[in-house]
């Protein structure tokens, strides 16, 4: 069962979203479902623990993949004292 939820926006905001849905054949309840459906606060905390162990695991990787990109802690080697 759907619930319901009623919330206020400027003319311009609900504007852009209607912009939006028309475009991609959708709805704007539909967008805002998907928008919070991919907020990472609603997810399962689990969810989110295992995707930080694998951000842990695997950033060496992407450390050598994009050094442009690494902060400037991680190439002084900060990580490698750890």
């Amino acid at each position: 069962m759907s619930k319901t939820v009623s919330i206020r926006v400027s003319e311009e905001v609900h504007a852009r979203l209607q912009e939006r849905a028309n475009r991609e054949g959708t709805t704007v309840t539909a967008l805002l479902t998907e928008a919070a459906l991919r907020d990472p606060r609603l997810s399962d905390p689990a969810s989110l623990v295992r995707a930080a162990r694998w951000v842990s695991d695997h950033a060496d990787e992407f450390a050598a993949a994009f050094p442009e990109e690494e902060p400037a802690a991680r190439t002084t080697g900060a990580r490698d004292a750890a």
